[in-house]
């Protein structure tokens, strides 16, 4: 009717600290991305007589104890971690999410089959479960890459399932089966849109908990090996050195933090209330 009007829908908002959740993510990632190539260094090439040098306007972090360009390893470091672990996060996710709503909507044997399995990861400790890989292939990029997806699909699963069961038994979903919508328009307009904000929820911590996990690995010595420019392998290389260059060291850790708080920046008001 022309006489109705309806009001459109609020646009949606950042807030102030969600803008600078953005701006440190973007950040890090355009680091990542670009450093590699806009600083134009091998990370590996060596020049002992510039043994912790320090910081200049043509090398901006100085020389590490091996005489390598700190800011050249530590793009490269952050590429490799922060890349590792979104592609980690992903690939628990995607199954992840398919099981669950699988499970949901079956019922019956498959979903408590599924279940036992989630249950059986879960028991063991996520950090535990990478070690058993690793000890397979030390050093390696699959054990870490398959033992973070194993450690996290079980979290969508389970936040999946479980309000994918409740969305199922909705009014406007048991109207759109009665109206002869099949599973992947229910899937599309009924179920995603309310799942999708807790599953970027649980991607954002399980971006942050990869990248500490891979970082945690490193620097216990059980992950990725020297001379790999990773985050947590940098830290356990420069530990010794923190008394006579302790911005070496403060790098790689300022450059992990930044990353996690801007993922916890990006937490909903209510979220983070």
């Amino acid at each position: 009717m022309s006489g109705i009007i309806v009001p459109e829908a609020p646009a949606r908002r950042f807030t102030r600290v969600q803008i600078a959740g953005i701006a440190l993510l973007a950040a890090s990632g355009l680091f990542a991305l670009l450093g590699p190539w806009l600083v134009g260094i091998d990370p590996a090439r060596q020049q002992l007589d510039r043994y912790l040098e320090l910081p200049s306007l043509a090398h901006p972090l100085g020389f590490d104890q091996l005489g390598r360009d700190m800011l050249a390893r530590l793009a490269h470091g952050a590429r490799l971690s922060l890349s590792l672990a979104a592609v980690s996060v992903l690939s628990a996710a995607i199954p992840g999410t398919v099981l669950g709503l699988l499970a949901a909507w079956r019922g019956g044997w498959p979903e408590r089959v599924l279940a036992a399995f989630a249950d059986a990861v879960l028991a063991l400790p996520g950090l535990l479960l990478v070690l058993l890989l690793t000890a397979f292939t030390p050093g390696g990029f699959w054990p870490l890459y398959v033992g973070i997806s194993l450690a996290l699909w079980v979290e969508y699963f389970r936040v999946v399932r479980a309000a994918a069961r409740i969305l199922l038994a909705s009014p406007h979903v048991e109207a759109a089966r009665l109206l002869g919508f099949g599973p992947l328009y229910i899937v599309r307009r009924h179920l995603m849109p309310d799942l999708l904000p807790r599953l970027f929820t649980l991607m954002r911590f399980g971006f942050a908990g990869a990248v500490l996990a891979m970082s945690a690995l490193g620097f216990v010595g059980v992950g990725l090996q020297p001379p790999t420019p990773e985050l947590g392998v940098m830290m356990i290389e420069l530990l010794p050195y923190y008394g006579e260059a302790p911005w070496l060291i403060g790098a790689p850790v300022l450059l992990l933090f930044l990353t996690l708080l801007g993922l916890l920046l990006l937490a909903p008001e209510k979220e983070a209330a």
